[in-house]
């Protein structure tokens, strides 16, 4: 079987784990120009300089002229078929009359946890993956460049880097005692430095609905290394109530449905459904997407009461300018739950939306299973209501007063109208801030489905509130009836 026949199946093996493969971008080539220090490489009759401290592997492919060169105290250059060098007088050449050498630059600067080094091979247009997503997860195939020199440095030590498997000098590792073996050669040495643990494991995700990254612990690290271009500091987001995903090192505009999933869910699918069938339309170009499993927050997970401790995470995000794309699409995903949920695997789903007033950001839960029943069953009743009120009033059997008159005295029975539809203990509420207006839509739910949590700003310490959700029936609010 030959290579192409190799990586084929490969990737096939891939498809059938439902393991992403992470493709190494950065090397340590001679002939690549941002190895330099000039920007550029050496030109004929240059001096070059390697660090002296550093290890370091080196692919040359070309043939270069210099006039001297200071080799590293251990380092290798492995020359391609056709390279070499040669000397040559560097007063020959006005670009290298100065007299300056060409440093190699410090071959240690590449962390495996920056995300800006990492490329996902199964990538599309339109999709993204969150901050920790960006690196490695510990079901993911790692791929380094077969053609080409690298180092990647594993990090101060903090915990073990694992994955499923490391493909490496035109190896595939997936036995920890191979590639410890690897990992202590002279060859190993060259490529990976650092206080950190790198291990393979055999924890393939076979799982439909999806696998954890599991990159939560090592996030400080990731966002270190990403922001460390902007002096460790977010840009500022350009919407009001900016919202952080699971995994982002930033706040970002845009729009985050939670969905609780069954057996049946299919992230795969789901995702190929929302590429499709909707970031394909015209009015949702300019918004990318991420969908993976993530943890489910402690204060979703009690509001839950379902036994699963995941979600399925679907960061919707603007782009360009902020024009509220984010949102409408969410709408969109869960007016498509509402009527396919059943059948997609998915058991209920909230919406955050950026964008909203000062003050909180808007939480809605906007699909449950019996969800449409009930609101159709909460019109129905205050139609009922207020039609029997107008006619009671019209025969003078009921009265009301206002707000500012006295209340008659007790007679011993309470005032009011116990609804037992919307009773605390048996109801829920499912609340939609629409506009700034503040008007929300409520409706019974069934016991257990309802899930709601405040846009929680990251990372605060959890604050547990004590409200509960209500019904106030505006027809008997300090109301008084008579017979």
């Amino acid at each position: 079987m030959g290579v192409l026949g190799l990586l084929l199946l490969w990737l096939q093996l891939c498809a059938l784990t439902r393991a992403s493969y992470k493709l190494w971008v950065p090397n340590t080539d001679f002939d690549d120009a941002t190895n330099w220090s000039q920007n550029r490489t050496p030109c004929a009759g240059a001096a070059v300089q390697f660090p002296a401290d550093k290890m370091v592997s080196v692919l040359v492919r070309e043939g270069h002229s210099i006039s001297d060169m200071l080799l590293p105290l251990d380092g290798e250059l492995v020359l391609a078929s056709g390279a070499g060098f040669s000397a040559k007088d560097p007063s020959s050449n006005l670009d290298c009359s100065t007299g300056a050498s060409a440093l190699f630059l410090d071959p240690d600067r590449f962390s495996w946890h920056d995300p800006h080094l990492w490329r996902t091979g199964d990538a599309a247009r339109g999709l993204f993956s969150v901050d920790a997503e960006r690196v490695p997860c510990r079901h993911d195939d790692v791929v380094f460049p077969s053609n080409a020199s690298f180092r990647v440095g594993l990090g101060p030590g903090v915990g073990t880097v694992r994955v499923y498997s490391v493909r490496a000098l035109g190896q595939t590792f997936t036995r920890d005692e191979d590639l410890a073996a690897f990992l202590a050669s002279r060859a190993g040495r060259l490529r990976f430095h650092g206080f950190g643990a790198l291990s393979v494991g055999p924890d393939a995700c076979d799982d439909p609905s999806g696998c954890v990254c599991g990159n939560a612990e090592v996030l400080p690290w990731i966002c270190a290394a990403l922001l460390q271009p902007l002096g460790g500091r977010c840009p500022q987001a350009a919407c009001q109530d900016a919202l952080r995903p699971e995994g982002q090192c930033c706040d970002l505009c845009g729009a985050i449905v939670s969905l609780t999933h069954g057996p049946t869910f299919d992230i795969e699918r789901y995702r190929a459904r929302l590429l499709h069938t909707f970031l394909a339309l015209p009015q949702y170009q300019g918004l990318q997407m991420a969908v993976s499993k993530v943890p489910r927050q402690p204060r979703l997970r009690e509001g839950a009461g379902e036994k699963s401790d995941t979600d399925i995470q679907v960061v919707l995000v603007e782009t360009g300018p902020v024009t509220g794309g984010a949102g409408r699409l969410a709408r969109a995903l869960l007016a498509d739950i509402a009527e396919h949920g059943e059948a997609l695997g998915v058991l209920s789903a909230i919406v955050r939306e950026s964008g909203a007033s000062v003050g909180g950001g808007p939480v809605a839960v906007l699909y449950a299973p019996g969800l449409a029943g009930g609101v159709a069953a909460l019109l129905l009743l205050l139609l009922a209501l207020l039609a029997g009120a107008l006619l009671l009033q019209s025969t003078g059997r009921l009265r009301w007063r206002r707000r500012g008159e006295a209340a008659p005295a007790a007679s011993g029975a309470p005032l009011g109208f116990h609804n037992p539809v919307f009773y605390m203990d048996s109801a829920e509420a499912v609340r939609r801030r629409t506009g700034g207006g503040g008007v929300w839509l409520v409706a019974p739910l069934r016991p257990g489905s309802l899930t709601t949590s405040p846009q929680l700003p990251a990372p605060q310490p959890d604050v547990r509130s004590s409200s509960r959700s209500y019904f106030v029936n505006p027809l008997f609010d300090e109301a008084e009836a008579e017979a």
